[in-house]
């Protein structure tokens, strides 16, 4: 074997060793939810104070794939005091001797669900508190699932009114799709993806809580009638953190979090 060759393979096994080892790292660790405590109970603890002292916790970690603390995953400020990270075993032992550490454990994986909300909640189409109700004019209610089918006719904005003015929401749709009915869409999947409903069950949960009237509607010519949601009347802002079969408890936090910021006055979620 030539000088050349050896030199090539010599080569070769470094870049082996450190991929085998750069991934042996990566399966090693999992997505934690760390609740924290901040000193004084966070009284006087700012927006970016409370940004600077989350990513402390990390800085004693091993660097993994990227520039800026690599492990965070999301920080928490409304739902919880802490953060989402991806940790392994001996990070999870650095973070734990830091003042303010409270607890840490792996991310749950949270079922897709679907129950008869009008039926559990003693809501009649005919007589009582529903058909007394303004069908929830004015209310902003964020809901976390799959998306949405912005072109179905539950999400019409025929008779609605122009959103609240507290709301804060964006729409991050890849086109101009929001309306006076869906005034907010955003995806929390880890950064990617659109609020696009893929799967139909996102589209299901937004239309049962506040689809539009939708006149006419049947299955096959049967069952003809109007269709409506819960609050046909009420605004949808839409959070998508789940795929076809499941959705991940940092991505569900963060979407709670922001959703509060934004200003929702309601949070519906149909998971387990």
């Amino acid at each position: 074997m030539g000088l050349a060759s050896i030199v090539i393979a010599c080569i070769f096994l470094l870049i082996l060793h450190s991929t085998l080892s750069f991934s042996n790292e990566e399966s090693d660790s999992e997505i934690y939810i760390v609740h924290l405590e901040f000193p004084d109970d966070g009284v006087s603890a700012s927006s970016e104070e409370l940004e600077s002292w989350y990513h402390s916790f990390l800085s004693g970690c091993k660097a993994g794939s990227s520039d800026r603390d690599p492990r965070m995953v999301y920080t928490y400020k409304n739902v919880l005091q802490g953060f989402a990270a991806r940790l392994s075993p001996d990070d999870l032992k650095v973070i734990q001797e830091y003042g303010g550490f409270v607890h840490a454990r792996p991310q749950r994986k949270l079922a897709l669900h679907t129950t008869h909300s009008p039926g559990f909640l003693g809501l009649h189409q005919d007589f009582g508190f529903w058909k007394d109700s303004n069908y929830g004019e004015g209310v902003i209610i964020g809901v976390i699932d799959g998306g949405i089918d912005i072109g179905h006719p539950s999400f019409s904005d025929e008779g609605m009114s122009p959103p609240p003015a507290k709301w804060k929401g964006k729409c991050e749709f890849n086109y101009t799709a929001c309306n006076n009915k869906v005034i907010g869409a955003r995806t929390f999947t880890m950064g990617t993806g659109t609020p696009i409903d893929k799967y139909g069950h996102g589209s299901h949960t937004a239309s049962t809580v506040a689809g539009n009237f939708v006149p006419g509607a049947n299955f096959f010519g049967q069952g003809n009638g109007t269709a409506a949601g819960v609050a046909p009347r009420a605004h949808l802002a839409i959070c998508k953190v789940c795929s076809a079969v499941a959705c991940s408890e940092s991505d569900v936090l963060k979407a709670m979090d922001i959703a509060i910021d934004d200003g929702v006055d309601v949070i519906s979620l149909s998971m387990e």
